[in-house]
């Protein structure tokens, strides 16, 4: 570019800032602004750069104030309360039946019933006969006295019963043993449903085939079944 032209040039770029309209005062600032305005509008753009790599991660802001309260739900179902169910007192459950000398002088079979209520059925039932028992042979002999619950022996876990064994009378005077003695059958049953329970003792036979002898319940004085409901 010759002389003639670089004075052209710089006339053209410097001329409009001095010629400013009267009145009006430029800073520094918007006229070097000016300038390069001008010099960029007859110079060619040069590529764009690469662009930069990026920043490190800005610190963690200000935390924000609380959002606006969420209104109410739907109103749910009423749940059943855990602490009152564990709560809830047990509440006492038993019965008695008595016979006034009852004499039952049966061998084989059912000797009284006394029919009960069992209100839960995670509960077991303590049952227990006290009155005379007595058994007599002139040989040896056994006779079993137990428990049924609804026809049935308790099998929670194991059979409610009591035995007598009498090996024999006195073979010098041809006579038998005949000792009445207060005796007492009791135990615990679980496993037994709710509801209405027939409670009986009943005699039978001993185990390991021991011959029948001669029985007795109830002589001469009160005899009692007792049934209460107590909590497993």
């Amino acid at each position: 570019m010759g002389s003639l032209a670089r004075l052209l040039l710089v006339t053209w770029l410097f001329l409009p800032v001095f010629d400013a309209e009267p009145g009006k005062k430029r800073t520094a600032r918007q006229r070097d602004e000016e300038l390069i305005e001008r010099y960029n509008e007859i110079c060619n753009r040069g590529s764009p750069g690469i662009p930069g790599r990026e920043g490190n991660p800005g610190a963690n802001g200000i935390p924000g104030s609380p959002g606006i309260p969420g209104r109410d739900g739907i109103r749910g179902e009423k749940g059943e309360c855990m602490q009152e169910r564990l709560e809830e007192p047990w509440r006492v459950n038993y019965k008695q039946c008595a016979w006034k000398a009852l004499n039952y002088g049966i061998d084989l079979g059912k000797v009284v019933e006394c029919t009960f209520t069992k209100i839960r059925m995670d509960s077991a039932l303590r049952v227990l006969f006290i009155g005379p028992l007595r058994l007599k042979c002139k040989t040896p002999c056994c006779q079993r006295w137990h428990f049924t619950f609804n026809g049935a022996e308790c099998n929670g876990p194991l059979p409610i019963e009591a035995i007598v064994y009498l090996d024999q009378g006195s073979p010098e005077f041809n006579s038998t043993i005949n000792i009445h003695r207060t005796s007492t059958v009791e135990g615990l049953c679980e496993g037994i449903t709710a509801g209405l329970v027939d409670v009986a003792l009943w005699i039978g036979l001993c185990a390991e085939g021991y011959p029948q002898g001669d029985a007795s319940t109830g002589w001469n004085s009160v005899s009692r079944m007792v049934i209460e409901e107590l909590p497993n």
